[in-house]
């Protein structure tokens, strides 16, 4: 089966099926939402969070870990984090 056929079946998938409901736990935002899943419903969230994490490359680790860094840094320093 062609990708865009595979895309074209899942689209606007219910929350109702099981592949819905693990889509939409992989994809919340709200932390009063997350906070109130089950124990087997983080799981799900903290594996798909995990196997993301692990895509990132060492170039944008890096920068990221430098502007963490920067940021402390600054703090220490009495600055403001976000200017």
């Amino acid at each position: 089966m062609p990708w865009n056929e595979f895309c074209s079946y899942l689209t606007g998938i219910m929350d109702d099926t099981p592949l819905g409901r693990i889509v939409s736990i992989r994809a919340e935002k709200d932390k009063e939402v997350i906070k109130s899943f089950t124990k087997e419903q983080k799981q799900i969230r903290n594996d798909w969070l995990n196997r993301n994490a692990k895509k990132i490359d060492k170039q944008t680790y890096d920068e990221v870990i430098e502007g963490f860094k920067n940021m402390f840094k600054k703090l220490a320093e009495g600055g403001v984090a976000n200017e």
